[in-house]
């Protein structure tokens, strides 16, 4: 277990109660921190404008206002009573952000805390990626975005969440590189490293993937999705996820987490008929949708009759891509070039969601 370096702010935790103190030090001890510990106002006060994060509780909620320091971010107030109304007056009283209640919320507590120990509460931006209909190129659209992400160099992650597409990683064609797959993974629960997971993935420079094994399809739980998805998110500056057409539990969580999700489709009648039925099932779990459109098509659509027909917005159009399919079969991955369609489409994509100067907004 990783502990804070003694020059970065730690987290403060302000409580005269023994028994939450105890509470407070288990979680902390459970995200990796070390925290400074104050058992009334007088001794926060050296920690108060300096800590990470304040963690108060309830029951010196009402002696915080006697320190006499300005008004700060990042304070929380904590109480194990859920039917004490009183305790969210308490709160707005001291400048608090959140009230946590334990032991109900203490995977919420974990992840501010882990938060401290990955250096930030960064969440970086994710961008779910799924196919309008069979063929549509999804899973090559989002390991063309990763790979133009990664030579950026912004720090991405690429996930792939159907276990019965071809992997992602033979995309890549990265199938034998080292690390974890989700056969490592898809029982976890609770806070990950950011770090950790980051340097247990395989790689190929800033990129790292998670991707099935051959053979072993585990069912990976929500709360496998959620902990990967939060250190994924923690610990890189983009997520980009590879979704399967007919959404489980897991893949609705990823969506559901994700700033938006990429529709990919050709310009053709019969993926439109098709991307209507997979649009359906999307806008029961988010509203941040938008048409990545491969087109013109045979029959002369376009791009904007595309998104004019199925009623959402168009981010991108592109031109099919030279030689991509014998690149794919050769293991030599969707990005030989610095230029063409694909790279230019994905570049103008990341310049849309201001990543790519390696700080989300």
């Amino acid at each position: 277990m990783s502990s804070l370096s003694d020059n970065r702010p730690r987290p403060l935790l302000l409580t005269g109660d023994d028994s939450l103190l105890d509470d407070l030090l288990r979680l902390s001890a459970a995200a990796g921190v070390t925290p400074e510990v104050a058992r009334d106002v007088g001794a926060a006060r050296h920690a108060w404008g300096t800590a990470s994060v304040v963690v108060v509780g309830d029951d010196l909620s009402r002696d915080v206002t006697a320190i006499d320091a300005p008004r700060r971010d990042g304070i929380v107030v904590v109480t194990t009573l859920a039917e004490d109304s009183s305790v969210w007056v308490r709160a707005v009283g001291v400048g608090a952000e959140h009230v946590l209640v334990l032991p109900r919320q203490q995977d919420t507590l974990i992840e501010l805390f882990g938060a401290c120990a990955d250096g930030g509460a960064r969440t970086a931006v994710a961008i779910s990626v799924i196919g309008g209909c069979g063929g549509a190129g999804a899973s090559v659209f989002a390991t063309a975005l990763s790979l133009t992400a990664a030579d950026r160099r912004l720090r991405t992650l690429l996930v792939d969440t159907d276990p019965l597409g071809g992997g992602i990683d033979m995309v890549l064609g990265t199938e034998d590189a080292a690390g974890l797959r989700w056969s490592d993974l898809a029982s976890a629960s609770g806070r990950l490293g950011a770090g950790s997971l980051r340097e247990a993935l395989p790689s190929m420079g800033s990129l790292s993937m998670l991707a099935w094994d051959r053979a072993d399809l585990p069912p990976v739980s929500v709360e496998a999705m959620r902990s990967v998805l939060s250190a994924g998110q923690r610990g890189h500056d983009l997520v980009v996820i590879d979704c399967p057409r007919r959404l489980d539990p897991a893949a609705e969580e990823a969506v559901t987490r994700s700033t938006l999700t990429l529709v990919v489709l050709p310009a053709e009648v019969r993926a439109i008929a098709a991307a209507t039925r997979v649009l359906a099932q999307l806008r029961s779990v988010t509203t941040q949708i938008s048409l990545v459109v491969r087109g013109p098509g045979p029959s002369g659509l376009d791009g904007q009759l595309v998104a004019e027909s199925l009623q959402v917005p168009l981010l991108a159009q592109m031109r099919p891509e030279r030689g991509l399919a014998a690149s794919l079969d050769e293991g030599l991955g969707p990005v030989q070039r610095r230029r063409g369609p694909l790279v230019g489409c994905c570049s103008d994509l990341l310049s849309s969601l201001s990543v790519l100067g390696g700080v989300p907004s």
